[in-house]
């Protein structure tokens, strides 16, 4: 496969208000440089509310719209005919929102848009917490992580339910293309944007976005943690388009899970038992991935 060029132009402004080693930031940053010019952007309730558009400000160089958490779908819906009454049809539009605002609270509106077959990009950054209020855990919280919500103290160790799979939910839908992203790999990030932004229908993104405070690890290992999440099989990067599976990130020997969860504070409590739970679930999950890559 040939080298890909990752854009130079940037259309994220220096000077935002994410904290240092924002996983959600780089997300933006390496999805606007995909996308282009002639990009709206649709963001609910959640850090990027507050990172892009403290009034009077703006982060992004593209068009931004604010809307209520649960509502998303419907709102990238609704730009989507609005753009295409007005003859704009080479217009992106895109919704980015949280995995709280997609997992959780919007999901029947990335249904609806689904089902619509609304022509627009969904993007979930997931940051597996309510972050902007608090680290309160959400339905894409995986299991055993602390969070305000699921505390860890004696008979109590973090969340006890597993991590919603928002990827099956949408392609119980049979969107146009769907995929999986980290910006800790951005050539597989950007040519997964080439292939969306070539597309027409509804698209949808689920972006690795790792959080320094909410997951406690120190900020400067934002991109080593994000390797280790799809080198583990924590995350791993695939896509699917007309009912295909393919795996975009092979590396050989998945590494051991106990390596991910020992660089976050959020994991630290976890005892060689419970972190081998987890381990046998990634193990599952990836198996199951692979037979799906293989299925005609």
């Amino acid at each position: 496969m040939a080298k890909l060029t990752i854009p130079a132009e940037e259309r994220m402004y220096p000077g935002h208000a994410a904290c240092p080693g924002c996983g959600p930031a780089l997300a933006m940053r390496l999805l606007l440089k995909g996308l282009g010019p002639r990009t709206v952007v649709s963001i609910p309730a959640c850090c990027w509310t507050v990172i892009a558009t403290p009034y009077p400000t703006t982060a992004l160089g593209v068009a931004v719209l604010d809307n209520p958490i649960e509502a998303t779908g419907a709102s990238i819906s609704g730009l989507r005919a609005a753009a295409d009454a007005l003859g704009w049809n080479d217009v992106q539009v895109v919704g980015f929102a949280g995995d709280g605002g997609t997992a959780d609270i919007g999901l029947q509106s990335l249904s609806g848009m689904l089902e619509r077959r609304t022509d627009a990009l969904y993007v979930m950054y997931d940051n597996e917490a309510y972050m902007n209020t608090g680290v309160q855990r959400s339905g894409a919280t995986p299991w055993g992580a602390w969070t305000t919500t699921t505390p860890v103290a004696g008979a109590l160790r973090g969340k006890m339910e597993s991590k919603k799979d928002v990827m099956a939910i949408v392609l119980a839908h049979r969107p146009a293309y769907a995929a999986t992203l980290n910006p800790s790999f951005p050539e597989d990030f950007e040519r997964k944007v080439a292939r969306a932004r070539g597309i027409s229908g509804p698209r949808f993104f689920h972006i690795y976005a790792a959080c320094p405070p909410g997951w406690k690890f120190d900020s400067s290992e934002t991109i080593a943690l994000g390797r280790l999440a799809t080198d583990t099989g924590v995350f791993p990067l695939y896509e699917v388009e007309a009912g295909r599976y393919r795996i975009t990130r092979k590396g050989g020997a998945l590494k051991p899970v106990a390596e991910y969860f020992e660089a976050q504070g959020r994991f630290r409590h976890l005892t060689p038992e419970e972190i081998g739970r987890a381990q046998e679930e990634v193990r599952a999950n990836w198996e199951r991935l692979s037979r799906l890559e293989t299925a005609v």
